[in-house]
């Protein structure tokens, strides 16, 4: 048979089992029967790490020994309470029992370290608060009853054991449920198994003597959390529980919130029902988890805060920034402007823009691929960026279209300063510019408008170089220094109808 069925098969005859055990009177019988049944979830687990003989088989093998050790804890107790005829409490079964604690908890830290994402800070936070308010309820009903309740310090030790144990347990399942990592059908089952661990150490701590119910209420979770778990062992998913994840950040989900919030109300709603029935106060007990819960929920929001805000400002980076080439975009570039205009007025320096464009782009696209034209663009935009000054400013304004602005230069300055931008252009490219000094009165529209024509005038004369902008009055541009950037004067076009 193969795994994608032996968990079903393991699981429905394992309910089976559970009904005939159910059905017997307390004695021997049923205990043994309840042995085999722990019995039969170490083999599928230990079975399955067998199997793997991976990274994932480690979790997997300290889950199998801790249920191992609870055999041999149950094997023992069938010995003293049906041959020897012992009170079984306290005895080497209870140290077999304890065991498994530590080691299912080892395996769970394991299976947690391999689940951290980007928002681990995140997920630590909220699984210390859960942690920590839901040992306020171990601490009040069980751990602190105990107390002084036993005359032998081992038997004090060992009642104490298992509630310790519990919240041992609980923090690792808390830590592991918080974090990120694949939710397979075998990890859920093993946090069920878990939960009807918890569950079944609460009732039979709680009960006197929950041997004495029909049904058996004191060991129901047990057997339930040997079937489950079991299966999980033996399901197809079981070699997926250290699969990685995309590094997520634990998002505040409404459900998330709400258990946080009901889990932090665990605090003063103990008070307050001690104080309805008239119940001893735990006020040391509810003073501490309140200032620790305090504690944890401001630093939780202070976290979650300084992420919003590095979001807020990656968005507006975002929105400012073209994304391929690292650039200030036409957003940017209009505001930037603006600001310029108000500069140039105050202080009476010129402003001049220029329109640049790779020449023929298209047709480097179409012969390299747009790959290599998105290597293009990126490459003479970091190239252009280390010739500038801080006070120029380039912006990607579109396609294959920049804008260079630059504050304080003249037409000449700014002339020289485009020579350079040719030389280091990258893959042996040319562009043509249109160039503009700003006459005082245009609007930054009319101004990108005249540069831009005077672009269009470039290519036109056989591209390679940089034109003047004809005055707002409407002169026709004429070329500047042409025989500099390798074109005659006065040269035709190529064709009527230039591609870019």
């Amino acid at each position: 048979m193969g795994t994608s069925r032996a968990w079903c098969v393991y699981l429905l005859g394992g309910v089976a089992v559970l009904v005939v055990f159910m059905l017997l009177p307390y004695g021997m019988p049923r205990d043994v029967l309840y042995a085999l049944i722990a019995f039969s979830c170490a083999v599928a687990i230990l079975w399955s790490a067998a199997r793997l003989r991976n990274a994932t088989a480690l979790p997997w093998v300290l889950m199998g020994v801790g249920q191992l050790a609870v055999v041999v804890g149950d094997s023992l107790w069938v010995y003293y309470e049906h041959i020897a005829e012992v009170n079984p409490f306290p005895s080497v079964a209870d140290g077999f029992y304890l065991l498994q604690y530590p080691l299912v908890t080892g395996a769970l830290l394991l299976l947690a370290r391999h689940h951290r994402s980007a928002g681990d800070r995140e997920a630590r936070l909220d699984a210390a608060i859960l942690i920590v308010g839901l040992s306020l309820p171990y601490w009040v009903l069980l751990i602190s009853p105990k107390i002084g309740h036993y005359d032998s310090v081992l038997m004090q030790v060992i009642a104490l054991g298992y509630p310790l144990g519990d919240v041992l347990l609980l923090a690792a399942l808390v830590r592991l449920l918080t974090g990120a990592g694949a939710r397979t059908p075998a990890f859920r089952m093993i946090a069920l198994a878990l939960v009807c661990v918890l569950t079944g150490d609460v009732v039979f701590v709680m009960l006197e003597d929950p041997q004495g119910f029909s049904v058996s209420l004191g060991v129901l979770p047990f057997l339930m959390s040997y079937l489950v778990w079991g299966a999980a062992a033996l399901h197809p998913s079981a070699a997926d529980l250290l699969r990685a994840t995309p590094e997520t950040v634990p998002s505040l989900t409404n459900r998330r919130l709400l258990t946080l919030t009901a889990v932090v109300l665990l605090a003063p709603g103990t008070l307050i029902v001690q104080l309805a029935f008239g119940l001893e106060l735990s006020a040391w007990a509810v003073s501490i988890t309140s200032v620790v819960l305090f504690v944890l929920v401001v630093a939780r929001m202070a976290i979650m805060l300084r992420r919003m805000q590095h979001q807020a400002r990656r968005l507006d980076e975002i929105a400012r920034t073209d994304t391929l080439t690292g650039l200030p975009n036409r957003r940017t570039m209009d505001a930037q402007l603006a600001r310029e205009y108000e500069r140039a007025t105050l202080d009476g320096t010129p402003l001049t823009l220029a329109m640049i464009d790779l020449d023929r782009f298209k047709l480097f696209n179409d012969t390299h691929g747009h790959q290599g034209g998105d290597e293009l663009l990126a490459g003479a935009a970091t190239a252009w960026s280390l010739v500038l000054a801080s006070d120029d400013m380039l912006a990607r304004y579109g396609g294959e279209e920049f804008v260079l602005l630059m504050p304080g230069r003249g037409l000449d300055d700014a002339e020289h300063l485009l020579a350079a931008l040719r030389v280091v252009t990258p893959q042996r490219q040319t562009f043509s510019a249109g160039l503009a000094l700003w006459d005082g009165r245009e609007t930054p529209l009319e101004l990108l408008r005249r540069a831009d024509t005077a672009l269009y005038a470039a290519k036109e004369a056989g591209r390679d170089r940089v034109m003047r902008a004809a005055p707002a009055v409407g002169r026709r541009p004429e070329p500047v220094n042409s025989r500099e950037y390798g074109g005659p004067p006065g040269a035709g076009p190529a064709w009527s109808a230039p591609s870019r």
